[in-house]
Order: C-alpha cells, then structure tokens, then sequence
C-alpha cells in the first residue's frame, strides 16, 4: 500500500504543501500570506495556529482526508549543527525550533507544524536536512582567526537529494562515491561529497565563496573593515551590503540571472559580471576538487541558475579536466522532503536522533 504524505515548506511570505502517494504528487499549493497577516505576529513561532489552519482549511476544501495521512515531513529550520539524515521531530528538536536555536526563520515553522498535526492525528513527523547540516572534517573548520571558525550553512536538502539521485541512477549508493555539488539560487553553494559526508562547503549565507545574485560571497577582509568603522553605514546597512543587496544586485540592479545573460549580449559590463560569475563558481569547484585530492566522480550542477546552458556549460569548459558533469536544473524540494520521510518509513535508513 502507498505510503501517504503530507510535505510543509514554510516561507516567509508563503507555506507551500505537498500530498504524495510514496513519490508521486496528488495535490499541491503554494499558500500566499499577505505582509499585514504575518505582521500580526511578534515571533515566527506565533504564527504556527495561523498557517496551520490555513493548511488544515485547503486540505478539507480538496476533500482530502488528513486522517488518511501516514506521516508528515517539515522544512528543517535554524538548529544547531547536526549531521545530515531525517529526524523525528522529538521533544529537543521541536524546543530548538521553537526558540531558533541559531536565528528566525520562517523554515523553523516546518518541523513545528509537522509535529502539531502529526500528533492530532497519531503519526510522526519529521524533518530532512536542514541548512545546518554540518558534516565539515576538522581541517575545513579552520578560518586563520580563532574566534571566526568556519561553519556550515549551506543548500543542505537539494545537494544531498541531487547526490543520492545520481548516486541511484548510476547504481551506486551515494556513500560510495566522491561528488562535487554546486548549488547556484540566490545564493550559491559548492559541496565536497566524500563517501555520504559532505567534508567541505562554502558558506552560502553571508561569507564564503562566489557572489550570487543577492550575496556578496568571500569579499576583500581588509576592505570590510574599513567600510564597517567608516562612520558611513549602520551594522544592518553593511550587512545588507553582503546578503541581500550583494552580487548581481549591487553591479547591475537585478538578482535575476536571466536578465544578466540578455543584457550581457550588449552590454559590457553584464558580460563582464556573468563572466566573474562562472570564475568564480568555476574557482570554487576547483578549491573542492582540492579538498577531494583529486578522486572526483563527478560534478553535480543544480539550482534554478542551472537552467541556463550559458552558465552551465561555461563551468563545463571551466572544470571539466577534474570530473565529467552532470546538471540536474531546478530544485524540487517538496520530493527531497518526502524522499527523506520515505526513506526511514519503508526502513532503507533510520531516522537520526537529534
């Protein structure tokens, strides 16, 4: 019998749902919250009984029956740093979301509303790879300032679900295989997949790597410095600077890569910063095929920038003396989640314990 399940992926504006029979999808949404309905609220936690109903309110006007459910897997949030896998959402983790263990962020609703329902209706709940999933090897955690380590945040559902998809296609399992996964969105994230554990990432939040669209990625320290003790910015405003406002945003006033490329055909300029872009996605993938000693089986490209060709096979041309490269466009992280769910219910993994 299909197993049924429920996929919640909170965001800040919206709750996107999922209803699948084992991978296949029979009902999906994408719930729009006005900014007044979520300004209501002091805290992402209070905001649980609003978006909850909202979901149990789609479900029944789809005539959909909840109880029918046989587990219910969220959008893992800001805990603290924890291996990669699925987690039951236990007692710990779900107080750890509910505080933001490491920030708030509208994901953290993921696994708490996963568990609110889930326990209504008598089954369980889980979350799949958070962005914290830190598997970094001790080396890679050493910055050149103590008190700076580096740390993991990164593009952690889509890179493990990518990995273990070529893993599968290809008929090897995933902890057999050393891979380099390049996540490229709003931020860009690059992953040294060493047999499972991914041993080195580029921060893809606020400090690490290439430029993206809305970030800065790695930029000159000494220069940061002195913009920061300037007098000219507020700590938020240069912040902003680095996420947000960073990237394709600062050169050229878009953080749509699409327009970059149309304009770049005339423009000196666009071509010049989507040129920097492949550099230095291309600069990072060579630092992973580094930290792998060279035994690369293959490059993994995806993301919504992965659709462009241009980029894609830029990077190819780029990288293509390490691995071969397979792109995977898109992120489909509603299937990654019930993926991730599926593969402790049907007993191929256990669930880790937080």
């Amino acid at each position: 019998m299909a197993v049924k399940s429920l996929i919640i992926n909170p965001g800040s504006t919206s709750t996107k749902i999922g209803v699948f029979e084992d991978e296949n999808l029979i009902l999906e949404t994408t719930l729009r919250h006005t900014t007044e309905e979520i300004a209501q609220f002091a805290t992402i936690f209070d905001q649980r009984e609003f978006r909850k109903n909202i979901i149990l309110d789609f479900l029944k006007a789809e005539n959909f029956d909840v109880k029918s459910l046989d587990v219910i897997v969220g959008r893992g949030g800001l805990l603290k740093p924890i291996p990669g896998g699925t987690y039951e959402v236990s007692d710990e983790l779900l107080e750890d979301l509910k505080i933001g263990k490491q920030g708030q962020h509208a994901s953290n609703l993921g696994g708490i509303l996963a568990r609110e329902i889930a326990d209504e209706i008598g089954v369980k709940a889980y979350i799949v790879d958070p962005v914290v999933v830190d598997e970094l090897c001790d080396e890679a955690r050493i910055s050149g300032v103590p008190e700076l380590p580096r740390i993991s945040i990164f593009h952690a559902l889509n890179q493990k679900a990518v990995a273990k998809r070529y893993a599968k296609e290809i008929g090897k399992k995933y902890e057999d295989l050393n891979l380099i996964v390049v996540h490229m969105g709003g931020g860009v994230s690059v992953g040294a997949h060493q047999n499972g554990k991914i041993i080195d990432v580029f921060n893809a939040l606020d400090g690490d790597g290439a430029f993206s669209p809305e970030r800065a990625g790695a930029v000159p320290v000494g220069g940061l410095v002195k913009m920061c003790f300037s007098g000219k910015y507020t700590e938020k405003e240069v912040y902003n600077k680095l996420v947000g406002n960073g990237g394709l945003n600062a050169y050229l006033g878009t953080n749509d890569m699409r327009d970059v490329i149309k304009k770049s055909e005339t423009d000196e300029k666009a071509k010049l910063i989507l040129d920097a872009f492949d550099f230095q996605v291309a600069k990072n993938i060579g630092s992973m095929g580094a930290v792998l000693a060279g035994k690369v089986d293959q490059i993994i490209v995806t993301g919504g920038i992965a659709y462009n060709k241009v980029i894609t096979d830029e990077l190819e041309r780029r990288t293509s003396f390490i691995a071969p490269m397979t792109v995977y466009a898109g992120e489909d992280e509603l299937l990654a989640l019930v993926q991730g769910g599926l593969r402790v219910v049907n007993g191929e993994e256990e669930a880790q314990v937080y």
